[in-house]
């Protein structure tokens, strides 16, 4: 495989692996920053993505409703990062970060009517604060 077949395809300049792709790239690691905006929860990421994930979910607690919702969201990422890296790969086209960020709340939001036939809170509460749309 040649070197420019490793490289990352957020032109970053380092070869792509997993850990790098979810979790260190410049480009990609600026959207969990901002997943963590939006969710309002503050931590400093672990090197290991099984570590990652672990962290990730017991943020808002060890309950295991709000595991589950966070498992939702590191799982949606992960999900919207490996669909960005193919579209670029090969289809040649890419989506900012705050595009994909969108992509997070977007598709957040549908799962949650979809899983909660009561669930009432219109898109702006979700979009302003999830967590507490969730009672969290």
């Amino acid at each position: 495989m040649s070197q420019e077949a490793q490289m990352c395809v957020s032109g970053c300049g380092e070869v792509e692996t997993a850990h790098h792709l979810f979790l260190s790239c410049a480009t990609f690691s600026e959207l969990w920053r901002c997943v963590r905006d939006w969710l309002g929860v503050y931590e400093a990421d672990p090197i290991d993505i099984s570590d990652h994930f672990q962290q990730f979910i017991f943020l808002v607690g060890s309950a295991p409703k709000r595991r589950s919702f966070m498992q939702l969201f590191w799982l949606l990422y992960v999900w919207i990062i490996w669909n960005e890296r193919n579209n670029r790969l090969f289809k040649n086209k890419a989506l900012s970060i705050h595009q994909l960020l969108e992509k997070v709340n977007m598709h957040s939001y549908w799962w949650m009517k979809a899983a909660n036939a009561v669930f009432v809170l219109g898109v702006h509460n979700w979009l302003v604060s999830p967590l507490v749309c969730l009672g969290m």
